[in-house]
């Protein structure tokens, strides 16, 4: 047991050492030359949850109810930003160190990672904010905060599948940068992020289709670890999730298997075609 851990050490330890670099300097050149340095992880995602809750909270009524909303708003945006984020660098990543790929020889997949987890740093910080943001508006948390490690995680492989994807067909296909900001937009307001999710369900004017279309929502994996965060995090008993909205077990294992196939599907592509991308750029 002892040999094997000492092979899987040597074998991967190079390439830990040069993710662990690029995270570094990716993280200190995002800020580079801006008066405010790191503070813009946090006040990126705060201007725009002004801007959300006073627009669709003030102007627009739209709310769950309840006096957590702000919070769950908040972090709603933040995880989105987070996936947003992680797969716009990640998308670009590889042309972006096209030189460094062709001077240096190391595993292609680092620079992808190193982009998705300098992502994942911000969500931290993020998070934190959001924490003291939910003390202030005396959020009531249960033992359901021990699950967010596995939301975060899940939320972590949908980002990385979806950056090794678009970082592979962002070589070949340039415009595949802009079919994905129209994507990304369409996926933005397609999942329950600045609206409420009970807004779906109780709309009087879909109906019996209210509830339906809230489930077909949830198949989606981003929207689906969205709403757990949120239920985990802040309001069980306020925020549905498609544990609570059916009890098929089919359908619960419907996002998981999609957000575990959309990472497999993401390495297969990359390791298939990454050997080409120092000839193709």
């Amino acid at each position: 047991m002892k040999a094997l851990v000492k092979r899987i050490q040597e074998r991967y330890h190079y390439a830990w050492v040069v993710l662990k670099g690029l995270v570094k300097t990716d993280f200190k050149l995002r800020y580079q030359g801006s008066m405010l340095g790191i503070a813009w992880s946090v006040l990126q995602p705060l201007m725009l949850f002004c801007v959300m809750y006073v627009v669709f909270a003030k102007f627009l009524r739209m709310s769950d109810g309840t006096p957590t909303y702000p919070v769950v708003l908040l972090m709603g945006i933040s995880s989105w930003q987070f996936y947003n984020e992680a797969t716009s660098i990640g998308l670009r990543s590889i042309v972006d160190r096209g030189d460094l790929l062709r001077k240096i020889h190391f595993p292609n997949y680092i620079v992808v990672a190193s982009a998705t987890i300098g992502s994942l740093i911000s969500l931290g910080i993020n998070f934190l904010v959001v924490f003291v943001f939910a003390l202030f508006n005396h959020v009531h948390f249960t033992w359901r905060v021990l699950l967010l490690p596995l939301n975060f995680i899940e939320l972590y492989i949908l980002a990385l599948g979806t950056a090794l994807l678009l970082a592979t067909m962002y070589v070949y296909f340039r415009d595949v940068s802009h079919i994905w900001d129209v994507l990304s937009q369409v996926l933005f307001y397609s999942i329950p992020v600045i609206y409420p999710l009970s807004m779906v369900i109780d709309n009087t004017s879909l109906g019996s289709w209210g509830p339906k279309i809230a489930k077909v929502q949830l198949m989606n994996p981003i929207a689906q670890t969205v709403q757990d965060i949120r239920h985990n995090f802040i309001a069980p008993e306020t925020q549905p999730t498609i544990w609570t909205l059916t009890s098929n077990p089919f359908l619960r294992v419907i996002p998981l298997v999609l957000a575990a196939a959309l990472l497999v599907l993401g390495v297969y592509v990359f390791r298939r075609n990454n050997r080409k991308f120092a000839e193709v750029m």
